[in-house]
């Protein structure tokens, strides 16, 4: 009887060694993307999202390199997400820059018109 309890429980920790996740290496080349779109529009380490993508890849590859996988991969999507988000906020504040431009010269030229 305990042999067989002994054999049930080494085919137990066989299979569950075999579930183990992958490295997530699409992801990580994924997130090293975003990081780097952010960065090239305008991101840097004074935002907050982007500080977090940034020291998040740093995580994921501390991760990798102890072969936490499932870890890594969280982190690695929250590292995008936030890098994703940098973007986003200079992009927008870009965007507003142009418009508040555009409504000053609308403004000039409607008092020229005026005068």
């Amino acid at each position: 009887m305990s042999i067989k309890l002994h054999l049930t429980a080494a085919a137990l920790l066989v299979l569950a060694g075999c579930a183990n996740d992958p490295a997530p290496t699409e992801q990580l080349r994924l997130t090293e993307q975003a990081v780097e779109q952010a960065r090239a529009v305008g991101a840097t380490d004074e935002q907050q999202p982007f500080k977090q993508a940034h020291d998040k890849l740093q995580q994921v590859r501390a991760s990798m390199a102890d072969q936490a996988y499932k870890q890594a991969r969280m982190q690695a999507e929250q590292a995008e997400l936030d890098a994703r988000l940098a973007e986003a906020q200079v992009l927008t504040a870009k965007s507003q820059e142009q418009i508040d431009l555009q409504n000053a010269r609308i403004k000039r030229l409607r008092k020229q018109l005026e005068e």
